[in-house]
């Protein structure tokens, strides 16, 4: 399933889709095309969800085996998406459905919040055990978002973190049933309606503003 986007009144549900929803190039520019309407748009929020055991694997590593003379290029792109949802303008949510692996969980951690499934799937770096080290972008994304406690404990150990290890970690900000992730970060953003994005956005900016730029550095 391509990626979808509807609307429940103000805030933007944007479905990953229902495989490992990996970031191919054709999925980066359906999911930087649907961010442009967003913002467009002036949705009052933006929630990513998936429809089924995966929130996202992030990097297509089939794609990179296939043409690894694009590495420098593909991890540029992945990186220039993940530097726009951190410092976006409009209020974000990630609905981690199901399992969130490498980028897919930096992807969920550059949201400004995060629900995860409480009974089932994973929040995982793997790089670790799949001798990845991380760029110095995404290791700042991530640095920026979590206590330094939390970043060691995720970052260093390739650890599986299940709902409530990552809640408690501060990985994600809540956990909800089977069924209500996606409610649940929809009803978090709802407080935030009528954010002007101009001063959204520039105070990401300022916020995030330093991995932002690592993130971009070589792009």
């Amino acid at each position: 399933m391509a990626i979808s986007l509807t609307y429940e009144e103000k805030i933007a549900i944007l479905d990953l889709g229902d495989d490992e929803n990996r970031f191919s190039p054709d999925f980066l520019d359906e999911f930087g095309a649907h961010l442009d309407e967003v913002v467009g748009a002036g949705a009052q929020g933006l929630v990513t969800t998936g429809g089924g055991k995966f929130y996202t694997n992030g990097l297509d590593l089939d794609w990179l085996a296939a043409n690894g003379e694009q590495t420098q290029w593909y991890v540029g792109r992945v990186q220039g998406m993940l530097a726009r949802m951190l410092t976006l303008p409009v209020p974000t949510a990630a609905a981690v459905v199901g399992h969130a692996f490498g980028a897919g969980a930096m992807l969920a951690l550059a949201h400004d919040f995060r629900v995860m499934r409480a009974d089932r799937g994973f929040f995982c770096f793997p790089e670790v055990d799949i001798r990845i080290p991380f760029t110095p972008g995404m290791a700042a994304l991530i640095q920026a978002k979590l206590t330094p406690q939390a970043a060691v404990a995720s970052m260093t150990t390739g650890r599986r973190f299940g709902g409530g290890d990552a809640e408690r970690l501060g990985l994600v900000d809540a956990v909800a049933a089977e069924g209500a992730v996606t409610r649940a970060a929809v009803d978090l953003l709802r407080p935030l309606d009528g954010k002007d994005p101009g001063t959204l956005g520039a105070i990401k900016q300022t916020m995030f503003g330093s991995a932002a730029d690592a993130l971009t550095a070589s792009n």
